[in-house]
């Protein structure tokens, strides 16, 4: 899943939001300076991010993409989510989404501190496209996956990858409603587990 995906599956809780955000500008363990729920957070994201991976729909929605797309399905189909995540948004969350995209920029402000310098750079660019609600827009989706495949160090297809996306909308829209259920529950049992107080 992709970020605005980990900022709601974490809750309410911001330590935990903040973590769930750091989980992709952090390597390896948390480090042991952080408070104790952003580590969790970090490791929430994770939990969550081995559980999409293989969870039977999402491997489902990987098998329509035929190679070279196929061994990228996995990341198109992460900032994908997040855009059937962002067009429905008032069906997931009491909150409306351009709050919610509000209180994640404040959130990433407050605690700049606690920010590495790749997550900084990525608050630029989230203000700058209005991140995370600009998910809900399919031009956005597009411009997330240039930027990520601009990063991969390997020749790939993301930047190729919108048109076969919004192609398949209808299925993969399928695919996201009987899985994101299933992953909200694996979250919240998760944050019962692992979580304290």
């Amino acid at each position: 899943m992709n970020h605005l995906a980990h900022l709601l599956l974490a809750g309410p809780d911001e330590p935990l939001r903040l973590g769930g955000l750091l989980g992709d500008f952090v390597r390896g363990a948390p480090d042991p300076a952080l408070p104790p729920r952003v580590a969790q957070g970090i490791r929430l994201h994770r939990a969550i991010d081995a559980y999409t991976d293989s969870h039977p729909e999402v491997v489902a929605a990987r098998a329509r993409f035929a190679p070279p797309y196929r061994r990228y399905a996995g990341i198109a189909l992460d900032v994908w989510f997040d855009h059937c995540l962002a067009r429905d948004f008032a069906r997931w969350s009491a909150q409306p989404l351009a709050a919610f995209s509000g209180d994640a920029l404040g959130l990433l402000w407050r605690q700049d501190a606690q920010l590495p310098p790749a997550l900084r750079r990525f608050r630029a660019y989230m203000q700058a496209h209005d991140l995370p609600a600009g998910y809900a827009r399919r031009e956005e989706i597009g411009k997330a996956l240039e930027g990520i495949a601009g990063r991969l160090q390997r020749d790939n297809p993301l930047d190729r990858m919108l048109p076969l996306l919004a192609a398949l909308d209808a299925p993969l829209q399928a695919h996201f409603d009987a899985f994101f259920p299933q992953l909200q529950a694996f979250a919240q049992e998760w944050m019962g587990e692992n979580v304290e107080g």
